[in-house]
Order: C-alpha cells, then structure tokens, then sequence
C-alpha cells in the first residue's frame, strides 16, 4: 500500500513541476510595425500598390485608410531630403490627418543598394512630422527589391 501511496504521490508531483513550467514566448510581432511588416514579408511579389492596398486593409487598423502613388521627390514623414532611387513607390495613411501614421511601400530601380537605400529613409524620417502627434516607432526593411517603411504609434489600444 504504501509503494502504490509513494509512487501515485511521484506521478502527481512530476506532472505538476510539468505543467508548471515556463511559458513558451511568442515570437508573434507585437507592435503595429512588427505586425504590418510581417504582413508585407508575407507577400512582396505584387506591385507596390498592391502591397500597399493589402497592408493599409490589415485587420489590426482601427481606422479608414488609403493608399496612393508617390513620385521621388520631398515625400510626407520626412525632413528636408528628397527620396530618389526607386521604379515606383506607394504611400498609405489614415483618411484623417491627425493620427501618427505613414507608410510607404517602394520598389527600388534594378542594382539599386537597399541598404543605402533604407538608412536614406531612417536618417531623413522625422517622427513628428505630424502637426501635433508623434510616431513612437519606425519599422524599415526590405524583401527582394521592395522596401517597406512604417512610422506609427506602437499599438492602437488606448
């Protein structure tokens, strides 16, 4: 009796130090830039406007937006420098212009440098360059030949 008593009480403490164990992490993006780029990282085969169209539509937006060519030249969200060097490039934003949200998906010219590229964008962006608000974040990378660049508020939850 005493054996079955020892070996249940055994079984049951090694199933409790199992269920209590650490938590795997999550390696899901939590940000609305993590987020929106893993979004695009999940398709950048489209044009820009097509890429554009499907991530400003990404379920985590909480408000209508819209997208729209660009062509190179001094481009909203950054300061004083113009953006050259790419085939076509596409803004989306909020229809309303007081949330601190812009992005930019551009499709760089063949033998262009992305990485050049997309320290360009980094060195010229300027978080407040909406009157009043603040981005809190800047996301820029690149798949293939297509560059995605996002300043925007972490999250959207109030």
């Amino acid at each position: 009796m005493k054996k079955i008593l020892a070996l249940l009480l055994a079984s049951v403490m090694v199933l409790g130090m199992t269920a209590c164990g650490g938590k795997e992490e999550s390696s899901a993006p939590s940000t609305v830039g993590g987020i929106l780029l893993e979004d695009f990282k999940s398709d950048a085969s489209g044009s820009a406007q097509e890429i554009a169209d499907r991530v400003i539509t990404n379920e985590i937006i909480p408000f209508g937006g819209a997208s729209m060519p660009v062509e190179e030249g001094f481009l909203m969200g950054f300061d004083n420098a113009e953006i050259t060097g790419f085939e076509e490039a596409v803004m989306f934003a909020p229809m309303m212009g007081t949330i601190p949200f812009v992005g930019y998906i551009f499709d760089l010219e063949d033998g262009a440098d992305t990485d050049a590229f997309m320290q360009t964008l980094k060195d010229s962006a300027n978080l407040r360059w909406n009157i009043c608000t603040e981005a809190e974040e800047l996301t820029v990378d690149s798949e293939g030949d297509k560059v995605f660049f996002l300043m925007s508020p972490k999250t959207f939850e109030e």
